[in-house]
């Protein structure tokens, strides 16, 4: 059916409301915003779905929402006999439908004759891990778009260990909702008569608790906290998730100066004081860093709309603050948790750290030294929480920590996802223990530096969006895989690996083979300098991002070897966009 006549369809039939109805009767002279809406179904990919909130097939709404739960639905049933009875979690962050969007899910799932444990207010995404796994559920789904701008929203589903669905169960059910062909094959309950059978049951405090108890025993040295419980503290949740808990969690901690960004305390959907709310960008902490330097902080954190990321500023040499990448505040936590466990004798001698392939190459060399087996994933948390899940299964590695460079870390196993509440205990931790020594968190990512090697990473990403900005990211990924670089502003190309197809080539010792990863639309480059870049499609974004990596004697060595190769890989990129 073209996409004119599904919007005909969507304005006539009895199965979408006259809110929707008006909405699109508003557009009915723009045939270019019809076609955005209805040229395709809001693909429900390996995460979930994404896209921005409004009437159409092509977007977010309680009609999208519905036929991918009852796709969920389908698929629960068909996986396990006991799948009604032990129930799926849900919660949903402060965006625009949250609430409405998780209630639809419900209810669906009711219509189902599956029970639901729903958070009576919003709640952070890693606290939807922990509750499917303290609940004995048979899964979850979290409502959220992470740290997109404020007209997206999202719906993301968990499988029965806490984590996001893996392959191949996420194409299993990508599958099911597909097949949800028509709209009147979703089963909604009445949300009265689902409450009296027991199956709409509300959540809250007592999964808290729980929860902020885990979160609390990751600690590792709690002691160095009293002793510093004056370390000065401004934290921004963004207008999230975050206040609640990270609050709750640093004040039982023992911290007593943390100061909140007023503006940024309460949910808004709007996002009004910051517009694209993500810890990786350095200007949503412009409120954050003002009151900073009011009071003279020690550290600053924030954490984005959902809590699954968290991003650091300190102080530099200068006394100026400056923004931690993912990657340094990963290696950082990563060297604070191995050197302690070590010298408390509690790292075990299986123990494990898991990164993915575009984060920093400077934790293969922290592990090393510290006799840690490292494992290393596709970009998404979900792989890293697979691999959590397999230790637990065969025995053979103890998890201890992982992180992306996207700002998204884990300390224990309570929960299968980033956790930025827990990361912020530990960030906030660890300048306790470099201020005791006299030091800064900035010194502290220097003295890293000096023990392992400089290192420096970089992301460009490069936004295509609508119909011919998909096209166009099929163009760049296409070009770059049929027609690969042979050198970068003179580096020659010594490795490539295409995820897709599975392979890798060495160009200096000619040796192929296949890549020991799932199938992933990524491409990866190893350049004779040492320097490392991988290309991919954001899954949740209408970008492709580009990561950079490279080492040197020296920090300036290694940002001139980056600096080289994004000018190269750049001028690629427009060329084949001309």
């Amino acid at each position: 059916m073209e996409y004119m006549d599904i919007y005909k369809q969507w304005l006539t039939d009895s199965s979408f409301d006259d809110a929707t109805k008006e909405e699109l009767k508003k557009i009915e002279n723009d045939e270019n915003e019809i076609k955005e809406r209805f040229y395709k179904d809001l693909e429900f990919g390996t995460g979930g779905l994404r896209g921005i909130i409004g009437a159409g097939t092509n977007r977010m709404n309680i009609y999208t929402v519905s036929k991918a739960t009852q796709g969920f639905a389908n698929y629960l049933i068909k996986q396990n006999e006991n799948a009604k009875s032990m129930g799926v979690a849900i919660a949903y962050d402060s965006r625009n439908m949250s609430p409405e969007f998780a209630e639809t899910a419900a209810l669906v799932l009711n219509g189902n004759g599956i029970k639901t444990y729903l958070f009576d207010e919003l709640r952070p995404t890693p606290m939807l891990s922990f509750a499917v796994r303290h609940l004995g559920c048979i899964g979850g789904i979290v409502v959220t778009a992470s740290h997109n701008p404020p007209e997206y929203n999202g719906y993301k589903v968990y499988g029965e260990d806490g984590g996001q669905v893996p392959f191949p169960k996420d194409m299993e059910i990508i599958k099911e909702v597909e097949a949800v062909s028509d709209f009147k094959l979703i089963k909604k309950a009445d949300k009265k008569d689902a409450e009296e059978k027991g199956l709409f049951t509300i959540i809250g405090k007592e999964v808290d608790d729980a929860y902020v108890k885990e979160v609390k025993s990751q600690s590792i040295n709690p002691d160095v906290i009293k002793r510093q419980s004056n370390l000065k503290i401004v934290y921004t949740p963004l207008h999230g998730t975050g206040n609640k808990p990270v609050r709750r969690v640093l004040s039982e901690m023992g911290f007593t100066d943390v100061h909140v960004v007023p503006e940024q305390e309460k949910p808004d959907s709007q996002f009004s004081t910051v517009g694209y709310p993500n810890p990786e960008d350095p200007k949503a902490f412009t409120l954050a860093l003002k009151l900073a330097d009011e009071i003279k902080a020690d550290i600053v954190v924030g954490t984005d709309p959902d809590a699954d990321r968290v991003g650091a500023v300190v102080k530099n040499s200068n006394g100026e603050y400056v923004v931690l990448s993912g990657n340094m505040t990963g290696v950082l936590l990563t060297e604070y948790i191995l050197s302690q466990k070590k010298e408390k004798g509690e790292l075990p001698d299986n123990a494990a750290v898991i990164s993915t392939i575009v984060s920093t190459d400077l934790t293969k060399k922290i592990t090393k030294a510290y006799n840690v087996d490292y494992f290393e994933v596709l970009t998404g948390f979900k792989y890293i929480g697979e691999k959590i899940k397999n230790f637990e299964k065969t025995g053979s590695n103890t998890y201890v920590f992982g992180f992306e460079e996207s700002y998204g870390c884990l300390a224990g196993t309570y929960a299968r996802d980033k956790d930025a509440v827990v990361a912020t205990m530990l960030i906030c931790e660890l300048a306790a223990f470099y201020k005791e020594k006299g030091m800064s968190l900035y010194e502290g990512i220097q003295e890293v530096y000096k023990k392992y090697g400089y290192s420096n990473e970089t992301i460009k990403s490069i936004t295509l969006k609508g119909i011919e900005g998909a096209e166009n990211m099929k163009k760049i990924m296409d070009s770059l895989r049929n027609d690969a670089p042979a050198e970068i502003s003179g580096s020659k190309v010594l490795e490539i690996r295409d995820y897709l197809k599975g392979t890798f080539k060495n160009f200096s010792s000619n040796e192929e083979g296949k890549v020991n990863l799932p199938q992933s639309n990524v491409l990866y480059y190893i350049l004779e300098n040492g320097t490392w870049f991988c290309v991919r499609p954001s899954g949740t974004e209408p970008k492709i991002k580009v990561y950079f990596g490279s080492e040197g004697k020296s920090m300036e060595e290694a940002e001139k070897n980056n600096s080289s190769a994004i000018d190269g890989v750049m001028a690629i990129v427009d060329d084949i966009l001309k």
